[in-house]
């Protein structure tokens, strides 16, 4: 079969691999009808190269059809439509038990000290096959895949597999107050639709900061008040601005979408060029303790929240040597809250909005559809915001 493989710092190619086999009575075999690209698969080709191996199979938000199952997947049979979450997890442990399957204590990477396996996404969570690519085993199917109906484009569901619990999440963890505020950095795919999920479940106003023009007209037509970043001479004039909008105080809560390739630190984007290009066993180390975030949205989330506000992140996050401004986080008791989307635990609540009406815009949220063969290029235009590429969607 085809699939988009790394093979180094901004290196993917299409190439020719093995067709994936139901290896575990619990496995399903799906072919991909439509596959995303994500923001966090750029932190694979730009940041977190040193825990990739030259042939990873990337991509983590799939959806297709059931070709084959094992023979302890009663749910599903061939011909069934699924959407693949980014997350592999067995629903039945403890931590899925909870409502937390992205801690599954049955495919845990415990030789790395991670959580649950992911999809094409680096020896950290298990350096599973990912999506982008005609055909995926899917582990533990028996709890994974979401039933679809057939009908609708694949744009109506194609986002359940990361995007839309994602966005639904932060909006939860952020906890915003009935007819409350928002301010969500970051408007790329999930900072979009976190916005648009916020005012579908009665945010009062939300307000959208971004440096990307095409995004930040896009958010605007949605109803989101839109703060261009580069407008600013600092990003304290732009936390006064909003400020200024809520009464002096900052709005209720605060989403981070951006994560670890925030603009605004030359020597920590410095050290993760340099990390990236280093030898692997001596780049990882490195990346892993000191040289992987940038943490300017973070400081603007930690700046803007009101006092007895709640930052909710969902931009990925990935040293553990950055400075923390602890005095602050205290000072102002924020409340903070954080970590991959726990996928299957919201998707029963998100369905009802993926109706014919579309109140979350799923059906135009795609800016770009490609073949999968133009992966390569999905990838530079995506990574460098050429064309207006907010969300790609890849077919076979």
């Amino acid at each position: 079969m085809k699939a988009v493989t790394w093979q180094g710092h901004r290196d993917v190619r299409v190439e020719d691999v093995p067709d994936p086999r139901i290896e575990e009575t619990t496995d399903a075999v799906i072919r991909i009808t439509s596959t995303g690209l994500c923001g966090s698969d750029l932190h694979l080709y730009e940041v977190l190269t040193p825990f990739m191996t030259p042939g990873d199979i990337l991509g983590h938000e799939p959806m297709g059809i059931v070709e084959e199952v094992g023979s302890e997947v009663t749910n599903l049979q061939p011909g069934d439509r699924v959407v693949v979450p980014f997350q592999i997890a067995c629903g039945h442990c403890f931590m899925c038990d909870t409502g937390l399957p992205t801690q599954c204590e049955t495919t845990q990477v415990t030789g790395e000290g991670m959580g649950a396996a992911l999809f094409g996404y680096t020896r950290l969570y298990g350096a599973v096959p990912g999506g982008q690519a005609e055909y995926l085993r899917v582990p533990q199917a028996h709890f994974g895949p979401i039933k679809v109906p057939e009908g609708p484009s694949d744009d109506r569901f194609v986002y359940l597999s990361d995007v839309l619990p994602t966005a639904w999440q932060a909006v939860e963890y952020a906890a915003v107050p009935p007819g409350g505020t928002v301010a969500v950095l970051g408007l790329g795919p999930i900072g979009d639709m976190s916005c648009r999920i916020a005012k579908a479940r009665g945010a009062e106003r939300v307000f959208g900061v971004d440096l990307v023009p095409e995004r930040l007209a896009r958010a605007n037509r949605r109803g989101v008040e839109t703060y261009d970043l580069r407008a600013f001479d600092n990003e304290k004039a732009l936390v006064h601005a909003i400020q200024d909008e809520t009464g002096g105080r900052g709005p209720d809560a605060v989403i981070d979408a951006v994560g670890t390739e925030a603009h605004g630190s030359a020597a920590a984007k410095l050290a993760q060029t340099a990390t990236a290009l280093m030898p692997r066993k001596l780049s990882a180390p490195l990346a892993e303790r000191f040289s992987v975030d940038r943490l300017g949205a973070l400081h603007m989330a930690i700046d803007l929240v009101r006092r007895g506000g709640t930052i909710s992140l969902s931009g990925v996050y990935g040293g553990m040597a950055d400075p923390m401004p602890m005095l602050t986080l205290f000072d102002k008791q924020i409340q903070l809250r954080m970590g991959q989307a726990n996928v299957r635990r919201w998707t029963d609540q998100i369905l009802p909005y993926l109706t014919d009406e579309d109140p979350l815009g799923v059906e135009d949220f795609a800016t770009h559809r490609l073949p999968l063969a133009e992966a390569p290029h999905a990838y530079e235009m995506f990574q460098r915001k050429q064309d207006g590429a907010v969300k790609i969607l890849m077919q076979p």
